[in-house]
Protein backbone atom coordinates (compact mmCIF):
# COMPACT_ATOMS: atom_id res chain seq x y z
CA UNK A 1 0.00 0.00 0.00
CA UNK A 2 1.41 3.40 -0.98
CA UNK A 3 1.61 6.28 1.48
CA UNK A 4 -1.24 8.03 -0.37
CA UNK A 5 -3.44 4.93 -0.22
CA UNK A 6 -2.63 4.47 3.46
CA UNK A 7 -3.56 8.06 4.22
CA UNK A 8 -6.79 7.70 2.25
CA UNK A 9 -7.67 4.56 4.21
CA UNK A 10 -6.95 6.38 7.49
CA UNK A 11 -9.24 9.24 6.48
CA UNK A 12 -12.01 6.83 5.46
CA UNK A 13 -11.73 5.13 8.85
CA UNK A 14 -11.86 8.52 10.61
CA UNK A 15 -14.96 9.45 8.59
CA UNK A 16 -16.65 6.20 9.59
CA UNK A 17 -15.74 6.81 13.24
CA UNK A 18 -17.28 10.31 12.98
CA UNK A 19 -20.56 8.79 11.78
CA UNK A 20 -20.67 6.12 14.48
CA UNK A 21 -19.25 7.89 17.53
CA UNK A 22 -20.24 11.53 16.98
CA UNK A 23 -23.39 11.66 14.86
CA UNK A 24 -25.27 8.46 15.69
CA UNK A 25 -24.60 8.70 19.43
CA UNK A 26 -25.96 12.27 19.42
CA UNK A 27 -29.21 11.42 17.66
CA UNK A 28 -28.30 12.19 14.05
CA UNK A 29 -29.60 9.05 12.36
CA UNK A 30 -31.30 10.32 9.20
CA UNK A 31 -29.95 8.06 6.42
CA UNK A 32 -29.62 10.92 3.93
CA UNK A 33 -27.61 13.03 6.40
CA UNK A 34 -25.26 10.15 7.18
CA UNK A 35 -24.90 9.37 3.46
CA UNK A 36 -24.08 13.00 2.67
CA UNK A 37 -21.45 13.21 5.41
CA UNK A 38 -19.97 9.84 4.46
CA UNK A 39 -19.61 11.01 0.87
CA UNK A 40 -17.76 14.29 1.46
CA UNK A 41 -14.08 14.27 2.46
CA UNK A 42 -13.97 16.77 5.31
CA UNK A 43 -10.17 16.74 5.24
CA UNK A 44 -10.26 18.50 1.87
CA UNK A 45 -11.70 21.61 3.54
CA UNK A 46 -9.15 22.21 6.29
CA UNK A 47 -5.56 23.54 6.16
CA UNK A 48 -2.96 20.89 5.30
CA UNK A 49 -1.54 21.04 8.83
CA UNK A 50 -4.98 20.18 10.26
CA UNK A 51 -5.89 17.28 7.93
CA UNK A 52 -5.19 14.63 10.57
CA UNK A 53 -7.59 16.46 12.92
CA UNK A 54 -10.35 16.92 10.32
CA UNK A 55 -12.77 14.59 12.09
CA UNK A 56 -12.32 15.67 15.71
CA UNK A 57 -15.48 16.70 17.53
CA UNK A 58 -14.66 20.40 17.74
CA UNK A 59 -14.31 23.41 15.47
CA UNK A 60 -11.15 23.74 13.38
CA UNK A 61 -9.61 27.17 12.70
CA UNK A 62 -9.45 28.16 9.04
CA UNK A 63 -8.03 31.29 7.40
CA UNK A 64 -9.26 34.84 8.06
CA UNK A 65 -10.59 34.09 11.54
CA UNK A 66 -13.17 31.59 10.27
CA UNK A 67 -13.82 28.13 11.69
CA UNK A 68 -15.04 24.82 10.33
CA UNK A 69 -17.75 23.81 12.80
CA UNK A 70 -17.60 20.38 14.45
CA UNK A 71 -19.18 17.54 12.45
CA UNK A 72 -22.12 17.30 14.85
CA UNK A 73 -23.05 20.93 14.16
CA UNK A 74 -23.34 20.34 10.42
CA UNK A 75 -25.09 17.00 10.96
CA UNK A 76 -27.72 18.63 13.19
CA UNK A 77 -28.12 21.54 10.76
CA UNK A 78 -28.76 19.19 7.86
CA UNK A 79 -31.22 17.14 9.90
CA UNK A 80 -33.18 20.25 10.95
CA UNK A 81 -33.11 21.65 7.41
CA UNK A 82 -34.88 18.54 6.04
CA UNK A 83 -33.91 19.48 2.51
CA UNK A 84 -36.06 18.66 -0.48
CA UNK A 85 -35.03 18.68 -4.13
CA UNK A 86 -37.41 21.57 -4.73
CA UNK A 87 -35.59 23.79 -2.20
CA UNK A 88 -33.97 27.00 -3.35
CA UNK A 89 -31.24 27.39 -0.74
CA UNK A 90 -29.15 30.35 0.39
CA UNK A 91 -26.03 29.50 2.38
CA UNK A 92 -24.59 32.32 4.44
CA UNK A 93 -21.04 31.05 4.50
CA UNK A 94 -18.28 29.78 2.23
CA UNK A 95 -19.75 28.71 -1.12
CA UNK A 96 -16.69 26.50 -1.69
CA UNK A 97 -16.58 25.10 1.85
CA UNK A 98 -17.60 21.86 3.53
CA UNK A 99 -21.22 22.74 4.29
CA UNK A 100 -21.75 23.89 0.70
CA UNK A 101 -20.37 20.56 -0.53
CA UNK A 102 -22.87 18.74 1.71
CA UNK A 103 -25.81 20.89 0.59
CA UNK A 104 -25.20 21.08 -3.16
CA UNK A 105 -26.35 17.54 -4.11
CA UNK A 106 -29.38 17.75 -1.79
CA UNK A 107 -30.87 21.09 -2.87
CA UNK A 108 -32.66 22.11 -6.03
CA UNK A 109 -30.34 25.11 -6.22
CA UNK A 110 -27.72 26.59 -3.92
CA UNK A 111 -26.50 30.17 -3.76
CA UNK A 112 -24.05 31.47 -1.19
CA UNK A 113 -23.10 34.81 0.29
CA UNK A 114 -20.14 35.64 2.51
CA UNK A 115 -21.26 36.70 6.01
CA UNK A 116 -19.48 40.03 5.52
CA UNK A 117 -21.70 40.77 2.50
CA UNK A 118 -24.96 39.32 3.85
CA UNK A 119 -26.16 42.49 5.56
CA UNK A 120 -25.88 44.41 2.27
CA UNK A 121 -28.09 42.11 0.20
CA UNK A 122 -30.98 43.80 -1.54
CA UNK A 123 -34.15 42.61 -3.20
CA UNK A 124 -36.11 39.47 -2.48
CA UNK A 125 -34.35 36.20 -3.19
CA UNK A 126 -37.39 33.99 -2.72
CA UNK A 127 -35.35 31.33 -0.91
CA UNK A 128 -37.29 28.45 0.61
CA UNK A 129 -34.37 27.67 2.95
CA UNK A 130 -31.60 29.78 4.45
CA UNK A 131 -28.73 28.13 6.33
CA UNK A 132 -26.25 30.25 8.26
CA UNK A 133 -22.93 28.46 8.85
CA UNK A 134 -22.26 29.91 12.29
CA UNK A 135 -23.95 31.54 15.26
CA UNK A 136 -25.58 34.97 15.17
CA UNK A 137 -26.59 37.24 18.01
CA UNK A 138 -29.04 39.08 15.82
CA UNK A 139 -30.53 38.10 12.46
CA UNK A 140 -30.11 40.93 9.93
CA UNK A 141 -33.30 42.09 8.23
CA UNK A 142 -31.51 41.74 4.89
CA UNK A 143 -31.33 37.97 5.35
CA UNK A 144 -35.00 37.72 6.31
CA UNK A 145 -35.86 39.72 3.21
CA UNK A 146 -34.25 37.02 1.05
CA UNK A 147 -36.64 34.37 2.39
CA UNK A 148 -39.87 33.43 0.65
CA UNK A 149 -43.07 33.56 2.70
CA UNK A 150 -43.17 30.25 4.57
CA UNK A 151 -39.42 29.81 4.04
CA UNK A 152 -37.31 28.05 6.67
CA UNK A 153 -34.07 29.04 8.33
CA UNK A 154 -31.46 27.01 10.23
CA UNK A 155 -28.73 28.85 12.11
CA UNK A 156 -26.69 29.03 15.26
CA UNK A 157 -28.01 31.56 17.78
CA UNK A 158 -26.00 33.14 20.58
CA UNK A 159 -28.17 33.53 23.67
CA UNK A 160 -26.39 35.19 26.61
CA UNK A 161 -23.03 33.90 25.41
CA UNK A 162 -24.22 30.33 24.78
CA UNK A 163 -24.61 29.07 21.22
CA UNK A 164 -27.69 27.03 20.35
CA UNK A 165 -28.97 25.49 17.18
CA UNK A 166 -32.06 27.41 16.08
CA UNK A 167 -34.72 27.00 13.43
CA UNK A 168 -37.43 29.30 12.24
CA UNK A 169 -39.74 30.32 9.44
CA UNK A 170 -41.05 33.43 7.78
CA UNK A 171 -44.69 34.13 8.52
CA UNK A 172 -46.58 37.31 7.60
CA UNK A 173 -43.28 38.85 6.51
CA UNK A 174 -41.53 38.30 9.86
CA UNK A 175 -38.88 35.72 10.75
CA UNK A 176 -39.03 34.11 14.17
CA UNK A 177 -36.29 31.85 15.57
CA UNK A 178 -36.76 29.00 18.03
CA UNK A 179 -33.59 28.09 19.97
CA UNK A 180 -33.08 24.34 20.30
CA UNK A 181 -30.25 22.39 21.94
CA UNK A 182 -27.00 23.95 23.13
CA UNK A 183 -24.31 23.27 20.57
CA UNK A 184 -20.79 24.63 20.20
CA UNK A 185 -21.31 26.69 17.05
CA UNK A 186 -18.60 29.21 16.08
CA UNK A 187 -19.86 32.79 16.34
CA UNK A 188 -19.96 35.04 13.27
CA UNK A 189 -18.66 38.47 14.35
CA UNK A 190 -20.58 40.14 11.49
CA UNK A 191 -23.85 39.33 13.27
CA UNK A 192 -23.03 40.59 16.74
CA UNK A 193 -25.88 42.54 18.30
CA UNK A 194 -25.17 46.24 18.85
CA UNK A 195 -24.22 47.07 22.42
CA UNK A 196 -27.11 48.52 24.40
CA UNK A 197 -26.92 50.71 27.48
CA UNK A 198 -27.74 48.97 30.75
CA UNK A 199 -28.01 50.36 34.25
Amino acid sequence: MTLTEERSADMSAARHAMIVSQLRTSGVNEPWVLAAMTGVAREDFVPEAMRDAAYIDRAIPLANGRFLAAPLVHGKMLAEAALEKADKVLLVGDGQGYLAALLRPLAGSLDSVDPAAATGMTGEGGYSLVIIDGAVEELPEAIGAQMAEGGRIVTGLMVRGVSRLATGCKTAGAVSLLPLAELGIPALPEFTAPKRWSF
